[in-house]
């Protein structure tokens, strides 16, 4: 559904954000027909690990990625633990990608199972924005047998907020004329970036949506949030003029995990980078990119942050030797010193590929 119908604005850019519906959880579950219509948690085990998705059954009890098993199990007993397949993941994600260059050059990949699209010239001559994030949804859902949801919008900012909007297998369209206020009813949780710790501060200075955070000054944003406050200021407006990059040259890739709650053990630590290396490196064949260091971050319950990294005379060759760089940095500092609540692990000194460029026919939201 839309939550209102397409129109043809003004010219200007016609941004679709692409984001696959539960996407490992789903996989599983159209792979396996016992698994449909049960909570079902892709990672971990029943006695540990951090699950890695979580099915749309399995959330309605609280279940949530980079969320301890035992968590999870606590909050949905009879949930089912399924090992994560990432070569399918991959394979499924390409055969969305070949769909989505049908209807445009500009894509740029976020993950295996979003994307960012710019269908600002019209290469399938559907008219509209939005008839053709329509038309991509159905041939996903045609040819994989899953569903997506889409954001569409005039950039990248609103529409990946929209493409949650009405899932799943949904999509939402917010014209340049109701950006900004739309915006401004957002609660500020729903900004990209900001997480439950910064949502808590944010309320303590008496901001909880776009119309507060809008009512604040540049200034007083950068004094505050530092360099990011520049990005809040333009974000409160509707504001976001960042381009859809295919061929955007990455300084790094990387992935980080927030728990739900926060880790002691060493062997809690490499289970829960074991997932995010799962997330990780997909994103890092993806891109096509080769990188020589391997960065490990840590955040602590104090919100103090570390962190660590080894580079290499040569490129990490494989999935392996990033996985094992990552657990070396991590068991060089067990015992931990405080309990942890977040890890990232990033893939950088990349040398990468060209990507190709675009055709030329307006087109409307």
């Amino acid at each position: 559904m839309t939550d209102q119908p397409p129109i043809a604005g003004p010219p200007g850019r016609r941004i679709i954000h692409v984001d696959m519906d539960a996407f490992y959880a789903s996989v599983e579950q159209r792979d396996d027909p016992a698994l449909r219509g049960q909570p079902v948690a892709v990672g971990g085990s029943r006695e540990r690990g951090v699950v890695a998705a979580a099915s749309y059954e399995a959330r309605t009890f609280g279940v949530k990625s980079a969320m301890p098993s035992v968590t999870a199990r606590r909050l949905c007993p009879d949930l089912v633990f399924v090992r994560p397949r990432f070569d399918v993941y991959r394979d499924v994600s390409r055969q969305i990608r070949a769909i989505f260059a049908r209807y445009t050059a500009l894509i740029e990949p976020l993950s295996l199972d979003e994307a960012y699209l710019d269908v600002t010239d019209d290469l399938a001559g559907l008219g509209s924005a939005t008839a053709t994030a329509l038309a991509i949804r159905a041939a996903i859902k045609e040819e994989t047998g899953l569903t997506a949801s889409a954001g569409i919008s005039y950039n990248k900012f609103i529409a990946k907020i929209a493409s949650d909007q009405n899932k799943p297998d949904g999509q939402c369209v917010i014209t340049p004329a109701r950006g900004p206020g739309f915006v401004a009813a957002l609660p500020v949780k729903r900004f990209h970036g900001v997480g439950p710790k910064t949502a808590e501060k944010m309320s303590r200075l008496g901001i909880e949506t776009g119309a507060d955070l809008r009512a604040k000054s540049r200034d007083w944003l950068l004094a505050t949030f530092g360099s990011w406050g520049g990005y809040l200021h333009e974000a409160a407006r509707g504001l976001d003029d960042r381009a859809v990059r295919p061929d955007r040259i990455r300084k790094s890739v990387g992935a980080e995990n927030t728990f739900f709650t926060d880790l002691r053990s060493p062997t809690e630590l490499i289970e829960a980078l074991d997932a995010i290396v799962e997330t990780v490196w997909p994103r890092i064949e993806a891109s096509q990119s080769r990188g020589r260091t391997v960065t490990l971050k840590v955040k602590y319950d104090d919100f103090r942050q570390i962190t660590r990294a080894r580079s290499f005379a040569e490129a990490v060759a494989d999935r392996a030797q990033f996985a094992e760089t990552g657990k070396a940095l991590m068991l060089a500092l067990c015992p931990v010193e405080r309990p942890v609540r977040l890890l990232g692990l990033t893939l950088s000194a990349l040398d990468q590929a060209d990507a190709e460029g675009p055709a030329q026919l307006g087109l409307g939201l």
